[in-house]
């Protein structure tokens, strides 16, 4: 792992493990989901809605895989603590399919280049959601 000092890299021993720690915690839920036997897996993904393979994929997508909605959601103005008391299947629901898409590199470019332009809408996934949930009234935008 490397640090710029003065315009040289550096090496950061601070970096290189930080860095490990996030690689490792992020495999730890495909890890877990590894030492389960197909059957199980199949189980657990029928209990939560998905199929097996998109447990899979889930669980390789780690934590951070909602950062993009979490990010639309300040865009638009949703507290995301509010929706889920309110609305929690359809909060886990826009979580499952945000982390599933095939389009979040473009929604990180668009993201960070205007969140404010609505290009996303043409090609999210949850666009329709996302938009009925800001056409709700909502107590922490003072709206009720």
């Amino acid at each position: 792992m490397t640090a710029s000092l003065h315009g040289q890299k550096a090496w950061s021993p601070v970096a290189a493990i930080s860095q490990w720690y996030r690689s490792w915690s992020q495999r730890s839920s495909e890890r877990e989901l590894n030492c389960c036997g197909d059957e199980v897996v199949d189980r657990m993904a029928r209990d939560i809605g998905v199929t097996a393979a998109e447990l899979r994929r889930l669980a390789k997508s780690g934590p951070e895989a909602v950062s993009l909605l979490r990010r639309r959601m300040t865009a638009l103005d949703l507290d995301e603590n509010e929706i889920a008391k309110a609305e929690p299947q359809t909060l886990h629901d826009l979580q499952r399919v945000c982390t599933l898409c095939q389009y979040r590199r473009r929604c990180a470019r668009d993201l960070a280049h205007d969140a404010a332009d609505p290009a996303w809408k043409d090609y999210c996934p949850n666009a329709t959601t996302l938009a009925a949930l800001n056409a709700e009234p909502w107590a922490a935008r003072g709206e009720w």
